[in-house]
């Protein structure tokens, strides 16, 4: 998570949202992403979809069934759909979401009937530190 924690950090210097994301394949990183909608001009460049992007090229795969995914902030339900896609192993998040979640939150995508692949997920972890990255990012731009 620290890393994950350090390109949220990264992000918000970038004045991208705080979000950060690791994938991790047998015990070592593949992939490291932060937040670039704006710097992209790219509305699905979340953290997760670039690292998840990174991490299917990196493996040469689009099955990452053996990767861990390590993210701040709890899913949005674009991220959520493409970690069931990926076959992520393991979904370990930090900061809960309640208005744009999908994990815990909203639609519950990992809990639906129809969803083909169930990772499993762990939250909270660094929970404060990510839930201070972005409270502090906010709080500037209000």
């Amino acid at each position: 998570m620290r890393a994950a924690l350090d390109a949220a950090a990264a992000a918000a210097q970038a004045g991208e949202v705080p979000v950060g994301a690791v994938v991790v394949h047998q015990g070592r990183i593949i992939a490291t992403s932060a937040n670039a909608p704006r710097a992209l001009h790219d509305p699905t460049a979340h953290a997760e979809m670039l690292a998840i992007r990174a991490a299917a090229a990196a493996i040469g795969s689009d099955r990452l069934s053996d990767c861990d995914l390590w993210v701040t902030l709890e899913p949005c339900a674009m991220c959520a759909g493409a970690i069931a896609h990926a076959r992520i192993a393991r979904l370990y998040y930090g900061a809960s979401d309640s208005k744009g979640g999908a994990v815990d939150h909203g639609p519950l995508l990992f809990g639906q009937s129809t969803i083909h692949h169930r990772p499993e997920v762990f939250a909270g972890i660094g929970e404060g530190e990510a839930a201070a990255l972005l409270r502090d990012f906010f709080v500037t731009r209000r």
